[in-house]
């Protein structure tokens, strides 16, 4: 009798512990994820490119008193995007900047691009380019290594690091400046529009932001109380003052980082200095990975080492992601299997609906408003299984490579590599 009663009660347990679990996950993760107006960027129009009228005129004004901002952009084999970003960049309505691009030992076209632009761009005396060779220097990674190179070449008194897989609106910087200095933020950075055009990237990129969004809230991010703290590398505004005083990814323990934003966002926010992360709002957008091959090496090198709690979190996580992203979806199978064919009493084909229903809900709402924060269709919901088990997978990878220290390749370098000249 006793044994019967486990065999059937255990099951049952077990299931409705689930869906009380995958409905509580979904509830609070969407009131940590969601944004608050605060968290947004207040976006100023834009102004007119010629100086005619006298708003104009008074706006020219209002921008002289405004500070000097260099734009410091890294690049590395980036010709399929280097002209739009930088071009981007050259247009903007905010008047005192300066754009120093490193190249960053490039093979392909990009080095002949930027001067393409230098050359016959109306604003091109605007752009400087460092050209770096392709052999890192001892204990630098090629990001951190290559700011810091623009970092040493640039006038102004805030530093913009972008990258150049971004698009920026022509206001995009007058609006980030102004707020940064309304709110006597000393690191001001802005999220991203993702540019989702295949399906791969409509399956895979809101189910790494649902991750971002559980391990870095933006409300935690933004409350000065709380250790929590990222930015965005595509775009972080921050003084230069503030930068130099802390040393910048001149610091040791920063040369090698392959999470230069969250890194240096820590640094700032550990020092009590004030840190701003809000949504560009439509201003900036990017365009992060180019197939299914390129998203899986681009968050392999950062899903492992991106995570807080170190490896036992990173245990749970393999273990939850199955939990919360695929067994939803096969329930009625699991139950199934579970019932006793010999007993009355197992769970029933009712009780199997209703969990179902109650798990898909919570589940389904959120996935939906996820994609609609990426402007993907409503129906692409249905793939969060497909991408649960494919983040498994570079999940799981990116600790076994990092942890065997057989390394995590981008850009053609090798990190955490024991054999790799270049070690993070």
């Amino acid at each position: 009798m006793k044994k019967w009663f486990w065999r059937q009660s255990l099951p049952r347990f077990l299931l409705w512990s689930h869906v009380i679990g995958i409905a509580g996950f979904y509830s609070i993760l969407w009131r940590r994820t969601a944004p608050r107006q605060e968290d947004r960027l207040q976006i100023l129009p834009p102004l007119k490119q010629d100086v005619t009228s006298t708003i104009s005129l008074q706006a020219t004004q209002m921008l002289s008193s405004l500070p000097v901002v260099s734009i410091i952009m890294p690049a590395r084999n980036e010709e399929q995007n280097i002209r739009r970003s930088v071009q981007s960049l050259l247009e903007q309505d905010y008047t005192r900047y300066e754009i120093i691009v490193v190249d960053d030992g490039s093979t392909d076209r990009t080095g002949v691009i930027l001067e393409e632009l230098q050359q016959r761009h109306p604003q091109g005396q605007r752009l400087r380019v460092l050209h770096l060779e392709d052999e890192l220097p001892a204990g630098w990674a090629g990001k951190p290594h290559a700011i810091h190179c623009g970092v040493q070449e640039a006038k102004g008194e805030w530093f913009l690091f972008s990258d150049a897989d971004t698009w920026h609106a022509p206001n995009a910087l007058r609006s980030a400046i102004t707020q940064a200095l309304e709110e006597h933020a000393d690191l001001f950075s802005l999220g991203s529009e993702q540019e989702l055009p295949t399906f791969w990237d409509r399956v895979l990129m809101p189910m790494a932001f649902l991750g971002i969004g559980m391990l870095y809230p933006p409300r935690l991010v933004n409350d000065p109380a709380s250790p929590v703290a990222i930015a965005n590398g595509q775009y972080i505004l921050i003084r230069r003052a503030v930068y130099e005083q802390l040393g910048g990814y001149a610091r040791p323990e920063m040369r090698a980082t392959l999470l230069d934003d969250r890194d240096l966002a820590a640094l700032v926010k550990s020092n009590h200095y004030r840190l701003r992360f809000v949504d560009s709002s439509g201003l900036l957008h990017v365009h992060m990975y180019h197939g299914l091959s390129d998203i899986w090496r681009g968050w392999r090198k950062n899903s492992y080492l991106g995570n807080r709690g170190g490896i036992a979190f990173v245990l749970v996580q393999l273990f939850g992601l199955p939990m919360i992203s695929i067994v939803p979806f096969l329930l009625p199978l699991l139950a199934k299997l579970t019932r006793s064919k010999r007993h009355a009493g197992g769970i029933t084909a009712r009780e199997v609906a209703v969990a179902t229903g109650l798990e898909w809900v919570p589940l389904l709402t959120y996935r939906v408003w996820l994609n609609q924060q990426f402007h993907v269709p409503w129906y692409y919901a249905l793939t969060h299984p497909l991408a649960g088990a494919l983040f498994e997978g570079i999940l799981g990878q990116s600790t076994w490579r990092v942890l065997t220290r057989r390394g995590v390749d981008w850009r053609g370098r090798q990190y955490h590599d024991e054999n790799a000249r270049n070690k993070k």
